[in-house]
């Protein structure tokens, strides 16, 4: 049941990207925080310094302790092999979006003439058509640094429901932020960024099936830990 709720919350998120492609509100979005002399926040401390390249530097900090508890289990929650499979899915987020990002043709809202660049906006979703500008912009790539995480809330999800959940507000919560900076410094609109949310979270909605099985499966958790049914 549980897996069938995870289908239909990622059919749900589809649904709302497409109907925000189909509004086209990214133009009117991006239109809030830049113009013909571009962007005032792309160069700012918040949404540079800290939200960006410390962004960056937390993501990166969150695999490794992630790895280290693989090679050193803690005694509560997953065993080794859960979270070993669950960093395995988490890296294959954080792989997934800059591959995708490589092959697209799609500029960056800065690189547009309307934001003071030079390139026509061509929407992402015309693929295979290029804008003329240096593409490789979609999906966001940053976004991952927070996304990517969303592992957590699956790994967890049948040991420690309160902290599943945690993890999963956290995830949303870093994931949206990062996504903020880069829409207000005009490196991404905010699809960009939406569209590598939903696939940094239906890896693991796919991946879930064949995750190991819960360590100690005999054990009953208390009763705040209960796995959703």
């Amino acid at each position: 049941m549980r897996r069938g709720a995870d289908a239909w919350l990622t059919l749900l998120a589809l649904a709302a990207l497409l109907l925000w492609e189909l509004l086209g509100w990214d133009l009117g979005l991006s239109r809030l925080y830049g113009g013909p002399a571009g962007f005032a926040w792309r160069d700012a401390w918040l949404t540079r310094d800290l939200l960006h390249e410390g962004g960056r530097l937390l993501g990166l900090a969150g695999l490794a302790l992630l790895a280290w508890q693989v090679v050193h289990p803690p005694a509560d929650g997953p065993g080794r092999a859960e979270r070993g499979y669950w960093l395995a899915v988490m890296l294959a987020c954080a792989l997934l979006v800059p591959a995708l990002k490589s092959l697209s043709d799609s500029s960056c809202p800065w690189s547009l003439a309307e934001f003071g660049g030079s390139v026509a906006y061509v929407p992402h979703w015309m693929l295979g058509v290029a804008d003329g500008g240096p593409g490789h912009c979609f999906p966001s790539g940053h976004a991952v640094s927070g996304f990517a995480f969303f592992g957590l809330y699956f790994q967890w999800r049948d040991h420690d429901r309160r902290r599943a959940r945690r993890y999963l507000a956290a995830t949303l919560l870093l994931g949206t932020a990062f996504g903020w900076a880069q829409l207000a410094r005009g490196a991404h609109f905010a699809s960009h960024s939406a569209w590598s949310a939903w696939l940094c979270w239906t890896l693991p909605v796919l991946a879930a099936r064949w995750a190991p099985a819960r360590k100690n499966p005999g054990t009953e958790l208390p009763s705040h830990a209960l796995p959703m049914r």
